[in-house]
């Protein structure tokens, strides 16, 4: 087995350990959650609903940050593969550590996103534009959400991001940085380009319930087709029509 087999098995073999330990993670979690439902079910129509603690919000950072890691890796695999690729064959050495580099630069991004959906979770929360299972309280608001996120996906500034994230070749040529400063540099500015593609798609977690773990695993699904399956435009372009017929439909209490 070549040095570079090598990289890449224990590349995919990261991946994927960290891709179960998110989804394990999620699970538990949503579990825990669920056996104390009724009880914030109860505490809501009390009108008792608990200002969240700054305990709180490291909890719900940590869920939406490991919700990312669980969604966005799978489809963050071959990019990561073919700079582990393009790395080795201009025998630029610490393949390994380029590549973690890049992954860091990559999840940095997604951090940073999980910071603004937590933001915005508490303060929905606090609004009580939320219910207790951390949807959208009213199908007026959850019709707005979908119409928006589903406008978004018809955009340019969409169908440019998913190129850059479909094209993961070109992405390396027209980007490449030299030295493991260069690699994290190289993760962050694809990160921006997946954010750029995806942001509104969790959005959508809103609407469906920011730990329905069934809608969870269906994004993760959607986003991976979007990026790496045939007719990914297409699909996100029909999606995104989709949303808007459903976000009308649910505001007007159509459905």
């Amino acid at each position: 087995m070549t040095p570079l087999s090598r990289d890449r098995l224990l590349i995919v073999g990261c991946i994927a350990s960290v891709f179960l330990l998110a989804w394990v993670y999620l699970f538990l979690l949503a579990r825990q959650m669920s056996s104390s439902m009724a009880d914030g079910v109860m505490m809501a129509e009390m009108g008792m609903a608990t200002a969240w603690t700054a305990a709180d919000l490291l909890l719900a950072f940590a869920m939406w940050t490991v919700m990312m890691v669980g969604m966005m890796s799978g489809s963050a695999a071959p990019v990561l593969l073919l700079f582990a690729r393009v790395r080795s064959s201009r025998n630029l050495g610490g393949v390994k550590l380029g590549v973690l580099l890049f992954a860091l630069g990559y999840l940095a991004v997604w951090t940073g996103f999980s910071a603004i959906a937590t933001t915005a979770q508490w303060l929905l929360q606090g609004a009580r534009m939320l219910s207790p299972a951390m949807a959208a309280s009213s199908p007026v608001f959850g019709g707005m959400i979908l119409v928006l996120a589903g406008a978004y996906q018809l955009t340019s500034f969409k169908n440019a991001c998913l190129s850059h994230c479909r094209t993961p070749l070109g992405f390396l040529v027209t980007n490449w940085r030299d030295g493991y400063a260069g690699a994290f540099q190289m993760g962050l500015r694809h990160g921006i380009d997946c954010l750029g593609c995806c942001w509104a798609l969790m959005c959508v977690l809103f609407v469906v319930g920011v730990m329905n773990l069934l809608w969870v695993a269906a994004l993760t699904v959607f986003i991976f087709i979007e990026k790496i399956g045939p007719g990914g435009r297409l699909v996100a372009q029909v999606s995104g029509a989709a949303m808007v017929v459903a976000g009308v439909l649910l505001a007007s209490r159509l459905i």
